[in-house]
């Protein structure tokens, strides 16, 4: 980051003051980035060449394996090779643009799975419907040292006896033929149409993992040095943590990939816009808060799409009752009271944030359910805008009034109070937001102080969420993976549930949404909006801001599209030149 954005951020931290709170309306307004989907550049297309990717982020742990990674640059390494069973559409809905073809029997709560005949593996066996099958043995199995067995798992009918030693078999896995799976589940709701939402993803290569016991496969070579798979790469070599150089598929059940190959490298987010303007790759994801940095970039394009992952403030409103294993709603806290909730959503303006510190590349969320799922998003619900007359209002008409004067409100019942508001530190502009939102706070008269004075570092932060600790307020962000189900972060009996809020009424709609009816796509629609609805009004979270994923192109690439279900897939990169363009 240079020298004048940095200068920028302390002179827009100064501005965030009391005193600029009330920021005109027509600055605030969020333009958005505006970013493009694709791009397509000039020139004569050559034969091969290599793709120079650059993987942003941490060393990666070298658990190639869907079964194993954890890290997200694991996983996208993996990804190159095994590209994982189905596809998805813009919403993440399981279509049929991947290897197997699913049919969903709600009646009688079964998935059947079809995989093509003929599909290799890159060592040249042949992939079966035992490659699907064999996944399931290996995480249910007591002696598996991954994280991925969990409560898809355990909803396949005949999984927990497998994994409890009681069986030597899974009784809801049936195998029809060669290329035909059957499987039996305990619970079938509509989440189960989704990506990520209930139906595994995994395919192995059987013939090669089932050599190695399961307590060793974790640090097998077949998972960290020489991974096999059936996608449009395959590994040729693996420097641990820093890269690894594939070769093309020639036999990819897609199609030849038009590349000879693909290099990845490690590159720290440091150091990442530099390294795509002096030509040493193809492709990086690239931050957002440096983007005045490489926006103007002349031998690459930057793409840009919204993702899903919303930012929030969180209200703690009680704790968790390890006992029932649910939460425990604590109405004696100030901000367990919805109008205090409500007034502090007025009083944050989003739209500014948005543009002043992320150059419209995060925008106003109107709610918990990311807008990038476009069929349950409820696009009518305007959210919070910033409004802090109506802030101050709501507080008066609910009575909380200041009454000695000191600047504060008291709540209903006179007593003064002061809440405290957890933030993560982590960029550059985390405490200049941070602050702002306190100030704002203050601006309607609601005292309030950074827990411990400070930002909290990533997994201290989420620890004290864990503990119930003494924090009224937080700053955080969700990913909601492929299924925007809100049943993980709302749900009574979910751990995930950071501000241990809940109501019967809360309980009723999460349940229409989990319900039978809502498999039909009108049913399932009323029940995501009637839930959304419902969920601002109470505000037990103000939805902040949604955020762009960031990918920058480099010229020499030909076209390339990152339209979510329907953009380029790698079979069909090509490259125009021997090396990337530089500056």
């Amino acid at each position: 980051m240079n020298k004048t954005f940095r200068k920028n951020l302390a002179l827009m931290a100064t501005a965030l003051s009391v005193s600029a709170i009330m920021w005109p309306s027509a600055i605030a307004v969020a333009e958005g980035a505006n970013l493009p989907l694709s791009v397509t550049n000039e020139g004569t297309v050559i034969d091969g060449g290599v793709f120079k990717y650059a993987l942003v982020g941490d060393p990666f742990s070298g658990a190639l394996s869907s079964l194993y990674a954890e890290k997200s640059n694991d996983m996208r390494i993996t990804e190159f090779f095994n590209p994982g069973l189905y596809g998805s559409d813009g919403d993440y809905k399981i279509d049929d643009s991947g290897l197997a073809k699913l049919t969903f029997d709600q009646a009688n709560k079964k998935v059947t799975i079809k995989i093509p005949e003929g599909v290799t593996w890159t060592d040249g066996q042949p992939l079966t419907i035992e490659d699907v099958i064999y996944p399931y043995y290996v995480v249910g199995h007591k002696d598996y040292t991954g994280i991925r067995y969990g409560s898809d798992f355990k909803n396949v009918v005949g999984m927990e006896e497998y994994h409890d030693g009681k069986s030597d078999t899974i009784s809801g896995l049936k195998k029809v033929d060669d290329y035909t799976l059957e499987i039996s589940y305990k619970e079938f709701s509509a989440s189960m149409l989704q990506a990520g939402g209930g139906v595994s993803s995994y395919v192995e290569p059987k013939h090669i993992l089932e050599k190695t016991p399961i307590k060793d496969l974790e640090d097998s070579e077949q998972v960290r040095t020489n991974p096999v798979g059936f996608g449009p790469f395959k590994v040729k070599s693996i420097t641990p943590g820093e890269s690894v150089v594939f070769e093309r598929n020639d036999n990819y059940y897609k199609g030849k990939p038009k590349l000879a190959g693909l290099q990845v490298d490690v590159v720290n987010a440091s150091t990442a816009v530099s390294e795509m303007k002096a030509g040493n790759y193809d492709y990086a994801s690239l931050p957002e808060d440096a983007y005045n940095t490489y926006k103007d970039a002349s031998n690459f394009k930057t793409l840009g799409r919204l993702t899903n992952v919303y930012s929030y403030i969180g209200f703690h409103v009680g704790t968790w009752n390890k006992e029932k294993e649910q939460v425990q709603p604590d109405d004696s806290k100030p901000v367990s009271n919805k109008a205090l909730r409500q007034a502090m959503a007025y009083a944050i303006d989003n739209d500014a944030i948005g543009q002043r510190f992320y150059e419209g590349l995060r925008v106003r969320a109107n709610s918990p359910i990311p807008s990038m799922f476009a069929s349950y998003n409820d696009g009518s619900i305007e959210g919070y805008t910033y409004q802090p007359e109506k802030a101050k209002q709501i507080l008066a008409d609910a009575g909380f009034v200041d009454k000695d004067g000191d600047g504060f409100v008291e709540d209903p019942n006179g007593k003064s109070f002061k809440l405290t508001f957890a933030s993560m530190s982590g960029s550059d502009v985390a405490e200049p937001i941070a602050q702002y939102y306190v100030d704002a706070w203050k601006q309607i008269g609601v005292n309030v102080e950074l827990y411990e004075g400070r930002l909290l570092e990533f997994n201290t932060f989420y620890d004290l969420l864990d503990k119930d600790a003494d924090i009224d307020v937080f700053q955080a962000a969700m990913g909601v993976g492929g299924d925007p189900n809100p049943s993980t972060q709302f749900g009574r009996d979910n751990q995930f549930n950071s501000m241990r809020w809940a109501t019967e009424e809360n309980d009723k709609l999460l349940a229409a949404i989990n319900s039978d009816a809502a498999f039909e796509d009108a049913a399932r629609k009323k029940a995501y909006d009637d839930w959304q609805k419902y969920v601002i009004d109470e505000a037990p979270v103000i939805p902040t801001l949604y955020r762009h994923s960031l990918v920058s192109i480099n010229n020499r690439v030909k076209n390339f599209d990152i339209t979510l279900g329907s953009g380029t897939e790698w079979q069909d990169v090509e490259l125009t030149a021997d090396q990337p363009v530089k500056e």
